[in-house]
């Protein structure tokens, strides 16, 4: 092995003893980055045909050995392949025109027309879409609390662009743009379903603990893979990778829809104050009005030691404690998992009504499931890490008694106070953990 040359210079590398993963394969920290700035959005910003070029470049530097240099070729190969067939998607979604619409009946007035004869081709244009998609995605998520209403809206924004395409310019940027739809577009489903948050009711024969914090019930609430946001690009607010924590989610709900969109646009995304009130067909005056009242009216609604709404960095010990968590659930040992948790400790599964409220409670309810000896023992269970959100999460699998498979049963999304205990659960249904890149099933094995 002491032939092997770095992958991207061709120098030699250094001795590898004890040595893995990607950085195995690089002889210093430049060429890495190099690799890795090329893989996160070096080709997000080609045509199709540079696309296509692209990924007969990375096939063509395969080679079968060094095993780790395989490895890393057919990771960022595979990338690439996801983004030309979603490029090619969308331009047949563009070409097609005939999907069906999310919002049948805007009720924002976005200009459509038909489509004029144009240089922006369908390839073209999905390719421009590619390049903004996942933080066009990520902004139809916030506006909207959901995973899966977010994919639909994306969809959504990408038809009335295409259709209104003769509408841009270029005197804004192309991002601007995108976001004006796509704003527009939440904005038509959000009225059309003019949903509100509640709070949680007590349930007949339940201990929920203290009842009298009752937290907010958000029945559309899902949880969103860090995966998918991908590297924030410089154009984007430092803010907005952060602002995707649940507790900061949870709390926009709550916003008037005008309110949310206006205080998103500006203080998450960074626009200023005039390109906000573009996109949602205002006055600058109209947009300060909404931000006076949106930013005390978010800040009531956060945690008292996160009221800038700046989530922190995952510490060493909150992973220390995922870890625990995760052992503590597949010995089904209560005391180990009671003593992670904090004294107030919350826990909401969406969209089902339980929900409870202190460490007693909380312990109390998942007992009858993970006592062996309980008529109601659920079975076995054995856990995934993930990350959700921009925090810690965990994938629960289930084996129950008589089986040899376990099933996906629960995705816990952890939020941690400042001794690193578990001060929130928030439980969500297992039909999203490909997304997380989950399996749905994991053998006995």
């Amino acid at each position: 092995m002491g032939g092997e040359v770095c992958a991207v210079c061709g120098k030699p590398l250094a001795a590898r003893e004890g040595r893995v993963g990607r950085g195995s394969v690089y002889c210093s920290a430049a060429c890495r980055q190099k690799v890795y700035r090329e893989r996160q959005g070096g080709s997000e910003g080609l045509g199709v045909q540079g696309l296509i070029d692209d990924i007969g470049r990375r096939a063509g530097r395969l080679v079968p050995q060094p095993p780790g240099e395989l490895y890393s070729g057919v990771t960022e190969l595979a990338t690439a392949v996801a983004r030309l067939r979603r490029v090619a998607r969308t331009a047949q979604d563009t070409a097609r025109d005939t999907a069906s619409s999310v919002t049948p009946a805007p009720v924002t007035q976005t200009p459509v027309t038909p489509p004029p004869v144009t240089e922006l081709t369908e390839t073209d244009f999905a390719a421009l879409a590619e390049h903004h998609r996942r933080e066009i995605q990520a902004h139809c998520y916030r506006m909207t609390g959901s995973y899966d209403e977010a994919e639909d809206l994306v969809q959504e924004t990408l038809l009335r662009a295409w259709r209104a395409r003769d509408g841009f310019q270029g005197r804004a940027s192309a991002r601007t743009w995108l976001y004006r739809i796509a704003t527009n577009t939440c904005l038509d489903f959000l009225r059309r379903t003019a949903r509100r948050p509640q709070r949680y009711e007590p349930l007949p024969g339940m201990d929920h603990g203290d009842e009298g914090a009752a937290p907010d019930r958000l029945t559309w609430l899902q949880p969103y893979p860090d995966a998918e946001f991908g590297e924030p690009r410089p154009e984007e607010a430092a803010e907005s990778r952060e602002t995707l924590e649940l507790v900061f989610l949870a709390a926009i709900q709550h916003l008037p829809a005008r309110q949310r969109a206006a205080l998103i646009l500006r203080d998450v995304l960074g626009l200023t104050a005039a390109e906000t009130a573009e996109a949602l067909e205002t006055s600058v005056a109209s947009v300060n009005s909404a931000l006076q009242r949106a930013r005390p009216a978010l800040r009531a609604r956060l945690p008292r030691e996160r009221a800038d709404w700046r989530p922190a960095e995952v510490t060493p010990g909150q992973q220390a404690a995922l870890d625990q968590y995760m052992a503590a659930v597949a010995r089904l040992d209560l005391d180990a998992m009671a003593a992670l948790l904090a004294e107030d400790v919350v826990l909401t599964m969406p969209p089902n009504p339980f929900w409870f409220v202190g460490r007693r409670a909380l312990v109390d309810f998942v007992r009858v499931s993970l006592d062996p000896d309980s008529p109601a023992f659920l079975g076995h269970w054995r856990s995934l890490p993930a990350r959700a959100n921009g925090q810690l999460a965990v994938g629960n699998y289930v084996r129950r008694p008589g089986t040899s498979v376990y099933r996906a049963q629960v995705l816990d999304v952890l939020r941690f106070d400042a001794d690193d205990r578990i001060a929130e659960i928030t439980s969500f249904e297992p039909h999203l953990f490909p997304a997380f890149g989950l399996p749905l099933r994991l053998s006995d094995r």
